[in-house]
C-alpha cells in the first residue's frame, strides 16, 4: 500500500517504519503496529535438507530462506539436484533429511522442465485447468456463449459472478500472454504442438496463475528461456521485472538474470553462498571466495607437510599424549584431500589445418510448404569466421545449419565443403547412444586422448575433468545423468572428436553457468570456425564477430556486429520509423470524418451499469474505513481493517479506469 492510500491518521506513523524488518519491528521497544502490517512476509525457510538417489548424494544441508519480494537466481553445477530441490520447496517431492516450512497463505506456482497436459485436448482447455474461482467462471461463461442458449437470467447470474470477482481481463490476459509467445492457436489440441511449443504453453499458464495469486505466491521457473526466441526472452524480462511476483528461478541466461534477479544463491560443494547483487558481483565475489579458499588451502597443505613428517617419525606404539595432534592431523588431512583445486579450460587445441576453400553456399532455395527458408542465399565462409545466426522461432535457423552441413537437401543451389574441413555438429536432439554404458567409457569409445598444440596429449578422464566430471560422475551409467549431464557430456564428444569448424545448435540449453563459462574460454581460444544458433545473448557478445538474421519469409541479414549492438541499432530504427508515422494534427473537416467508436456489446452494456452501481458503494466503504482507522481501534482490527484497505483500494482503481473506458466509448 502506497503512502497516498493511508488514512491521514496514519501516515506519519508509516513514514517513519519503512525499512524495518518485521522481527524488528514487531518486538523492538519502539513497537509500530503499522511496521508489523506492512513489513515483507517471510514466504518460505529451507532448513538443513539433504537429497540422495542411491549411493549418489545430490546436496547436503542446504539452508536459505526466501522473503516477500525477492527474486532469486538458483545457480549450482549440473547434476547436484537444482530441479529436485525446486520440486522440494513446491511440495513435489520430499527430502530425506531437514525441513522445508512455506508459510500458510502462500501458493506456489512452478514451471517444471516436464509438464503434464491432456493432450487430447485444446491449449485453452489445457490452461482452464486451472483451480481458482476466476478461471472456473471464466470457463463457465464462455461454456454458456458457446452453447448458444437465449437465457438471459443465466447470463445476468453469470456476468455478476465474473464482475464480483473482477475476471473480465483474464482470458484476454491468458491469449495476450500466448501471443507474445507465438501460440495463436488456442483451440488446437495439445498433442499437435512441438516440444518447444508445449514447453511456452506451460510458461504461459504459469505466469497467469501467479498473476491469480499475486497477493501471496512464490513463483519457481526451471530454465524458463529454453525454446524462447530472444524476442521472446526479452519480453520476459519485462514481464517478470515489472510483476510483484515473489520469484525463484534456475536459468542459464546471465541477461535475463541481471535483468529480473537481485540476488544470487550459489551451491557449491554442498554450500550455500548468498550474493545480492548481478550476475558480474556474483563473479567477483566467487572470485575473492576462491582466492580466500586457496590461501587456506595453501595453509593447510604447508601444516600438513609438517605433521606428515611428524606422524612418519612416530613409533607405532605412540603415547596418549600425541592422540590430540593424530586427530588433528586427520581433520587436516580430510581437508587438504577434499579440497581440489578447479581447473579452468585452458586448452591449446591441435586440429587439422583448414585449406583455402572452406564452406560454400551459391544460390540456395529452400522452402516448406507455403513457409519460404531461403531464397537463392549466397556465402562463402573464411577461415576463422565466428558467426552467430539468430531470428524468431520457426524462421529456418536449425534448416540453414542441416543444409550447410549436407545433412538435409536444397530445394535448389549448390553446397560445396572443403575437402580439409572436420565439422563437430552439436544439435539439439541430444545424447544418442544404444548401449548403456560409463560415462567415460562412451568418452573412450571416441578417442583415448585430446591432441594439444604443444605436442602433449591429455587423457579422456583429463578432458572431461575440464568439464566438470568428478573420478565418481566419470563412472556413473549414462542413463543415469541428469539432463544437464547429458548435454554437457554430447558436447564434450564433440570437442573431444578435434574439429575445425564447430557448429553449435542451441548449445547453453540446459548447461550450467560453471560448464557455460568453462565453453566460453575453450572457443575463445579456438582457431577454427564457428557457426553458432543460440538465444543467449551474453553468449553471443563474447563469440562471434557477425551474424545472419533470419528476419522471416527468406529474409537472411548479415550483420556486421554482435546480438547488443544489432539490438541497438534495430532500436533506433524502430524509434525513428515511429517518428516518421506519427501523423501531425489533422484538420477539423479531416476529423469530422473519422468513423464513429465501436458500440458496446451486451456484456459490456451489462458491465458499465454494474460499475455505476458499484463505484459509489466503494467510495461509502472507502470513507468508513477512513474513520474506523483514524479512531485507533485494537492491533488485530486495525490489520484486518488495513488489509480491507489495500483490497479495496485495488477495486476502486480497476474499475475506474475500467468505467472512463467504457464511458468514452459510450460519449
Amino acid at each position: 500500500m502506497s503512502a497516498q492510500t493511508i488514512a491521514p491518521g496514519l501516515f506519519d506513523q508509516v513514514s517513519n517504519i519503512q525499512n524495518f524488518n518485521a522481527v524488528t519491528a514487531c518486538n523492538s521497544s519502539t513497537y509500530s503496529p503499522i511496521a508489523c502490517i506492512f513489513a515483507p512476509m517471510h514466504y518460505a525457510s529451507v532448513e538443513h535438507i539433504g537429497k540422495s538417489f542411491g549411493i549418489r548424494t545430490l546436496f547436503k544441508d542446504i539452508s536459505f530462506h526466501i522473503e516477500e519480494g525477492d527474486k532469486i537466481a538458483l545457480v549450482a553445477r549440473n547434476g547436484t539436484g537444482k530441479s529436485t530441490l525446486l520440486k522440494i520447496i513446491a511440495g513435489l517431492d520430499q527430502p530425506d533429511e531437514g525441513t522445508v516450512w512455506v508459510h500458510k497463505d502462500i501458493h506456489i506456482v512452478m514451471l517444471q522442465q516436464e509438464q503434464d497436459f491432456d493432450l487430447s485436448k485444446s491449449v485453452l482447455d489445457n490452461i482452464f485447468r486451472m483451480d481458482h474461482p476466476v478461471v472456473q467462471a471464466v470457463r463457465e461463461y464462455e461454456l454458456f456463449v458457446e452453447s448458444g442458449s437465449d437465457d438471459h437470467e443465466t447470463l445476468g447470474k453469470l456476468v455478476a459472478k465474473l464482475d464480483d470477482l473482477n475476471a473480465w481481463s483474464f482470458e484476454s490476459n491468458i491469449r495476450q500472454v500466448l501471443g507474445k509467445l507465438n501460440i495463436h492457436k488456442v483451440d488446437e489440441r495439445m498433442g499437435r504442438l512441438s516440444g518447444g511449443q508445449k514447453k511456452r504453453v506451460a510458461l504461459a499458464q504459469s505466469l497467469m496463475e501467479a498473476q491469480l495469486h499475486d497477493g501471496h505466491c512464490l513463483l519457481i521457473l526451471d530454465e524458463p528461456t529454453n525454446h524462447l526466441d530472444v524476442s521472446m526472452i526479452e519480453w520476459l524480462e519485462e514481464y517478470l521485472a515489472a510483476q510483484k511476483t515473489t520469484l525463484l528461478l534456475v536459468t542459464h541466461d546471465r541477461y535475463f538474470l541481471d535483468a529480473v534477479c537481485n540476488e544470487i544463491i550459489e551451491i557449491d560443494e554442498g554450500k550455500v553462498y548468498v550474493y545480492t547483487g548481478n550476475y558480474d558481483y556474483f563473479l567477483e565475489q566467487k572470485a575473492l571466495r576462491h582466492e580466500v579458499q586457496q590461501s587456506e588451502l595453501q595453509k593447510d597443505r604447508n601444516i600438513y607437510r609438517k605433521e606428515l613428517e611428524w606422524m612418519r617419525k612416530q613409533p607405532k606404539a605412540r603415547t596418549t599424549k600425541s592422540k590430540s595432534r593424530q586427530d588433528a592431523f586427520a581433520v587436516i588431512e580430510d581437508r587438504v584431500k577434499q579440497k581440489q583445486e578447479t581447473s579452468e579450460m585452458s586448452l591449446q587445441v591441435k586440429m587439422t589445418r583448414l585449406g583455402g576453400k572452406v564452406l560454400e553456399m551459391k544460390k540456395v532455395y529452400k522452402q516448406f510448404g507455403n513457409l519460404p527458408i531461403l531464397k537463392g542465399f549466397d556465402y562463402t565462409f573464411k577461415k576463422g569466421e565466428r558467426i552467430g545466426i539468430v531470428g524468431k522461432n520457426g524462421v529456418g535457423k536449425s534448416t540453414f545449419i542441416r543444409i550447410a552441413l549436407q545433412l538435409e537437401e536444397p530445394d535448389s543451389g549448390k553446397v560445396n565443403h572443403g575437402e580439409t574441413v572436420v565439422f563437430g555438429y552439436f544439435g539439439q536432439e541430444g545424447l544418442e547412444y544404444t548401449e548403456d554404458k560409463r560415462a567415460i567409457e562412451y568418452v573412450k569409445s571416441l578417442a583415448e586422448f585430446f591432441p594439444l598444440n604443444d605436442g602433449s596429449k591429455i587423457s579422456a578422464g583429463q578432458f572431461m575433468e575440464k568439464f566438470g566430471f568428478s573420478a565418481e560422475q566419470q563412472f556413473t551409467m549414462l542413463s543415469k545423468l541428469s539432463g544437464g549431464e547429458k548435454r554437457r557430456l554430447h558436447l564434450l564428444s564433440v570437442l573431444f572428436l578435434n574439429p575445425n569448424f564447430l557448429v553449435l545448435d542451441e548449445p547453453t540449453n540446459d548447461l550450467d553457468l560453471q560448464t557455460l563459462r568453462t565453453l566460453e574460454e575453450f572457443l575463445l581460444d579456438y582457431p577454427g570456425c564457428i557457426l553458432i544458433v543460440s538465444h543467449d545473448r551474453y553468449f553471443m557478445d563474447r563469440l562471434v564477430d557477425h551474424l545472419f538474421v533470419f528476419e522471416g519469409n527468406a529474409v537472411v541479414r548479415d550483420y556486421p556486429g554482435n546480438y547488443s549492438q544489432y539490438r541497438e541499432e534495430a532500436a533506433k530504427q524502430e524509434s525513428q520509423s515511429a517518428a516518421k508515422a506519427k501523423p501531425t494534427a489533422a484538420p477539423e473537416s479531416a476529423q469530422a470524418e473519422t468513423p464513429a467508436k465501436k458500440k458496446l456489446s451486451f456484456k459490456e452494456k451489462f458491465e458499465l451499469e454494474n460499475l455505476e452501481k458499484d463505484l459509489p458503494r466503494l467510495e461509502k466503504e472507502k470513507a468508513e474505513l477512513e474513520q474506523k482507522m483514524n479512531a485507533n481501534p485494537p492491533f488485530e482490527e486495525l490489520q484486518k481493517l488495513a488489509a480491507r484497505m489495500s483490497v479495496l483500494l485495488q477495486d476502486l482503481d480497476a474499475k475506474e479506469t475500467r468505467w472512463l473506458e467504457l464511458s468514452e466509448r459510450v460519449s
